[in-house]
């Protein structure tokens, strides 16, 4: 038997873990989260967190402490062959961050355990979760911590984020489905270079040599992030690069003989290869997988932590929805269907990413030639700022997206897609649409195409206020003269707490926002 009972046994500390635990203390769940190691992570790891990332951290209060200790990526610069052939702003509109963000693993783990000291949760350091038993109402966890001494602690739920070889995915008894990559390694270090590049604390450098991409991202705390990926004739090489390797390599990579490095304190190399692989499923009855738990791939494109961290997002409401009897349970399973299939199209996109993949002769080729004209398009520079930001990620193939209004325009917002923060009218005066957001409810958009009645919001109001689910209704104006404008006049958007838009109908149509409603929530007693 348990020595007690909590709400939610997150197991693992690494960045989703963490984040779980913050989104369901905003909740009010009790949650404990366990972690073999006796601290945070002393080793730097990831290091880029992308715009999508940054808004899942406002929604957690802690997106301006990130950005007080990282530095802001501008641009990146791409040299093939040694021949600078073009490069590319960073920056996207429609949201509050436009920039990415470079920050280590070390400083994000610290600054989310700040944020959840904030909200009183409980971090276990030193505590192993060793068994697992799994029940229909709750599951039970064996813990071991200082000095082996074993604790069960009895929980309503439990959620995976300790990594490739989870406790609790094998105990849910779901597959790892996907494969080992191939002819592919990457090396790392942190160092300080002397070569013959500007040193702009803003510029990310790629560097593209035959079978090898070398990529100089910017630390905060000076010097680069070098971290190459490139082909793999002896997988039994398992140690981490010295310097008189890494310097080599970057020499070789940027065509510059004369370059040196100095290592960073803390010190970071690393060797790793790789698996692509999702689980079968994320959830089964009371357990829950996130983070590398649920699914993992070649860090190409800097996708883990960032998907990670959408992942507890998306996770996070759901299952305190649940919890408080506000949703049905099948709430909670659409979560795995959404996270699997942003994972899947990660790794379908990142398996085509030529500018990080080693390249062929052939493909060094192709761009030196064509890079300067790919390079200065700008329907391309969009495009690719989009990819990298992944704000245009999206749940329409989800059960919880709903079209009532019929397909819209080009460009116009869909059912699953994520609301963009454009300026809109609201209350007489212009508003960001975030501002109108919250993480601990959902949000009703009335986009009137006249004169409303008068009482049209109080009767959305009442309509939302027969669940318990806590929603707000604002009635907003799209920008005179929007022209292309992706709020639609004469609609009405329902947007989950993560900032997805659940149900799209038109203004009005109350009978489809009452089916919508009925179909995922329990109605007031």
């Amino acid at each position: 038997m348990s020595d007690f009972c909590r709400d939610v046994v997150v197991v693992g500390a690494g960045p989703t873990g963490l984040a779980l635990a913050i989104a369901l203390r905003q909740y009010g769940l009790d949650v404990v989260v366990l972690e073999k190691e006796p601290s945070t992570k002393r080793e730097v790891r990831a290091s880029v967190i992308w715009q999508r990332a940054l808004e899942v951290l406002r929604d957690l209060g802690c997106a301006d402490r990130f950005l007080d200790q990282g530095l802001s990526l501008r641009q990146a610069e791409v040299y093939v062959r040694g021949r600078r052939v073009g490069g590319h702003e960073t920056q996207v509109t429609g949201t509050a961050f436009p920039q990415p963000l470079a920050i280590e693993q070390i400083a994000i783990e610290r600054l989310l355990v700040e944020r959840l000291g904030e909200l009183e949760a409980e971090v276990r350091w030193d505590a192993e979760a060793v068994a697992l038993r799994l029940g229909v109402d709750g599951a039970e966890v064996d813990v071991r911590g200082p000095g082996d001494r074993l604790q069960t602690i009895g929980c309503r739920w439990v959620v995976g984020c300790e990594g490739a070889h989870s406790l609790v995915r094998k105990t849910m008894d779901v597959p790892f489905e996907g494969e080992r990559r191939v002819d592919l390694q990457a090396v790392q270090i942190n160092a300080k270079p002397d070569w013959k590049f500007p040193t702009a604390p803003d510029t990310t450098y790629f560097f593209l040599e035959h079978r090898v991409c070398l990529i100089a991202s910017p630390r905060p705390g000076g010097g680069y992030r070098f971290f190459s990926f490139l082909d793999d004739p002896d997988p039994q090489r398992v140690a981490p690069p010295d310097v008189d390797e890494m310097r080599d390599l970057v020499a070789r990579a940027t065509h510059d003989p004369a370059t040196a490095l100095m290592p960073t304190v803390p010190p970071w190399y690393n060797r790793a290869r790789f698996h692509d692989r999702v689980a079968g499923s994320l959830r089964k009855g009371p357990a829950m997988l996130a983070g590398d738990s649920a699914h993992m791939w070649a860090p190409i494109g800097g996708r883990g932590l960032n998907t990670g961290l959408r992942g507890a997002h998306n996770l996070g409401w759901k299952l305190a929805a649940v919890h408080h009897g506000w949703a049905t349970d099948s709430l909670l399973d659409t979560y795995s269907h959404e996270q699997r299939g942003i994972a899947q199209e990660v790794i379908r996109q990142m398996r085509r990413n030529a500018m990080e993949l080693p390249p062929s002769v052939l493909t060094l080729a192709a761009m030196r030639f064509l890079g300067p004209a790919v390079l200065s398009s700008d329907r391309l520079h969009r495009r690719g700022r989009a990819v990298l930001s992944e704000l245009p990620r999206h749940h329409r193939a989800s059960e919880l997206s709903t079209d009532g209004a019929g397909r819209g325009g080009r460009g116009a917002l869909c059912a699953g897609d994520r609301l963009p923060d454009v300026t809109v009218t609201h209350g007489g005066r212009e508003r960001r649409l975030h501002d109108l957001l919250s993480y601990d409810r959902w949000t009703l958009l009335e986009i009137p195409d006249r004169r409303p009645a008068p009482d049209a919001a109080e009767e959305l109001r009442r309509a939302v206020g027969r669940f318990p689910v806590p929603a707000e209704v604002f009635r907003v104006q799209p920008p005179q003269g929007g022209g292309k404008a992706p709020l639609r006049r004469g609609s009405l958007l329902l947007v989950r707490p993560d900032g997805h838009i659940g149900l799209r109908a038109r203004a009005g149509d109350h009978q489809e926002l009452d089916a919508y409603l009925d179909r995922w929530f329990v109605r007031k007693s």
